[in-house]
């Protein structure tokens, strides 16, 4: 079979690229090896801070307006403590935003771009299926299937996440920094309104970060050694509860964990070169960095809007494979990417629990930084991507 653009990976990455593309003259492909799941009762446990530039996108893809409202909740405010005295607030109303950015289950938008995906005809969505063989020349792209065709294509776009196939096969090298810590993850009920509050800790044990829910809820990500990871893991759901709102300082009053906790591991992942003849990656295949900035997935969205873009604008006669149009996108996205990947990793070699000695020095940094518009508002830029 012949595409103009093969996408390995239907994240929310791959999956928001192909939707970008959908009803032009591209003829895509997108190879995934499952399908997301289906709509549980409860409350996803793997959420994201989506921020405004990547709300907008969704919203041109025609996605974010089939989310349902009910179960997306604006941050309007955000605390962020060290592990003494230091604190730096922000407030959406100061900074003239609407909001600094908006929480929504990681399934719920997988659904949506899915059926996103199901409604345009230019696009072929190929599951249960995963490639196996991949050959580049001057004149096209040729991925073997496991179910045993092949497709050509004149660009490949790996989106295959961070042990990405497609940036292995082609030799596109990857520096990977283990971190030795664990995301782990979990929603509770509180017992008093969180009012659209973000609320981050950089404590002696990781970074705890609590994010609002529609209603009286919350989703918890604490990033912390992976040996104090999996005794979280092993707690039953009161001890969970009353050590996530303890370490909370108890803001919200009493916890009650909705559905058990679950734990990842954290890296980070630099790739020095984005594209190749014919190929190039998007999302957590080009980069990963450590959850304290909430940045991952609005990176990868941004990956997808930018490279669309481009695809888009192509004239009819030029090759979706073109060396300048990868060149091009991966020129675009370096700056931002480098930029939050070293603020991100320097923010977290600051405050590991590993350097108290720095406990002075990070909690000056940060009350500092609240009495210092210039700083200020750069973190602010940061916060919101």
């Amino acid at each position: 079979m012949r595409f103009d653009i093969v996408i390995v990976g239907a994240g929310l990455a791959g999956a928001s690229l192909a939707a970008a593309l959908g009803g032009s003259r591209h003829r895509v492909a997108v190879i995934e090896g499952r399908a997301p799941a289906p709509a549980a009762d409860g409350w996803d446990s793997r959420v994201y801070a989506v921020s405004p530039a990547a709300q907008d996108f969704l919203r041109q893809i025609g996605v974010w307006r089939h989310l349902d409202a009910g179960r997306i909740a604006p941050v309007q405010d955000m605390v962020i403590r060290g592990d003494g005295s230091g604190e730096l607030a922000f407030s959406a109303w100061d900074s003239g935003l609407e909001r600094l950015c908006s929480i929504v289950e990681s399934g719920l938008m997988q659904r949506e771009l899915w059926e996103t995906l199901k409604r345009q005809a230019n696009v072929t969505l190929l599951c249960p299926d995963s490639p196996r063989s991949l050959a580049i020349d001057a004149d096209a792209v040729r991925l073997g299937l496991a179910s045993g065709g092949t497709l050509e294509a004149a660009l490949l776009v790996g989106a295959d996440g961070a042990d990405s196939w497609v940036r292995t096969q082609a030799g596109l090298r990857a520096d990977t920094l283990l971190y030795g810590e664990m995301g782990v993850v979990a929603n509770f009920a509180c017992e008093r309104p969180h009012r659209d509050t973000a609320r981050q800790w950089f404590r002696a044990d990781g970074v705890l970060a609590w994010l609002p829910l529609p209603g009286e809820r919350i989703a918890v990500v604490w990033s912390t050694p992976e040996a104090h990871a999996r005794e979280l893991l092993a707690l039953d759901a009161d001890a969970l509860s009353r050590r996530v709102a303890a370490a909370g300082e108890n803001r919200l009053g009493a916890l009650r964990l909705l559905a058990p906790a679950a734990a990842f591991p954290l890296r980070l992942i630099r790739v020095p070169r984005l594209s190749a003849a014919r190929l190039t990656l998007i999302g957590d295949a080009a980069h990963a960095l450590h959850p304290l900035s909430g940045h991952g997935i609005n990176l990868g969205f941004l990956d997808a809007r930018e490279l669309a873009q481009r695809l888009l604008a192509l004239p009819a006669w030029r090759d979706s494979g073109d060396a300048r149009l990868l060149r091009g996108y991966a020129r675009a996205r370096a700056e931002e990417v480098v930029l939050l990947q070293s603020v991100t990793h320097g923010l977290q070699r600051l405050f590991r629990p590993q350097d108290a000695g720095l406990s002075l020095l990070r909690n000056l940094g940060l009350n500092l930084a609240g009495s210092l518009p210039v700083l200020r508002n750069m973190l602010i830029r940061y916060a919101i991507g």
